[in-house]
């Protein structure tokens, strides 16, 4: 797994055999970010990554210079994998890996966000409730929504 752009560009992560997740291939990055450098400025953007599996995508917004990307992964495995590379990184000030089930932390969450990157496993239960729960989630009592006005899900 490696870095594609920003600061950390070419920097190579790599993966324990233990991980269960696999990072998300540097074309699909690629065309990602492409998309994303025309509609955001990162250097302002609060980012949310649920489901960040190996960190892979967390680690190119924060690279980008976002400076807050919220990491969110269940498993403790690969929380800890993606905290120890932020630190190595030194990109530790930017990312927050919060170790909880993506469901139950969508609907506690009280921040709002510009990017939501989504990109659970193919098998996961309730699946296609993920964009309703967003888009119907309000961060406060004023009705304020979760994903900034103007901000993108991914």
């Amino acid at each position: 797994m490696r870095i594609i752009g920003g600061s950390l560009k070419g920097k190579s992560i790599f993966l324990p055999s233990a991980l269960k997740a696999r990072p998300t291939t540097d074309f699909a990055k690629e065309g990602l970010f492409n998309v994303l450098e025309n509609s955001l400025d990162f250097k302002s953007a609060r980012v949310l990554d649920l489901f960040s599996g190996t960190g892979s995508i967390s680690f190119e917004f924060a690279s980008r210079g976002c400076p807050e990307v919220f990491s969110v992964e269940m498993n403790p495995l690969h929380a800890s994998f993606i905290t120890k590379n932020a630190v190595s990184l030194g990109i530790k000030e930017k990312i927050r890996v919060v170790r909880h089930n993506v469901f139950e932390f969508i609907e506690i969450c009280h921040l709002d966000y510009d990017v939501i990157f989504v990109d659970p496993p193919y098998s996961i239960e309730g699946l296609d409730a993920i964009p309703d729960k967003i888009f119907g989630h309000s961060i406060d009592e004023g009705g304020t929504p979760f994903l900034k006005r103007g901000g993108v899900l991914v």
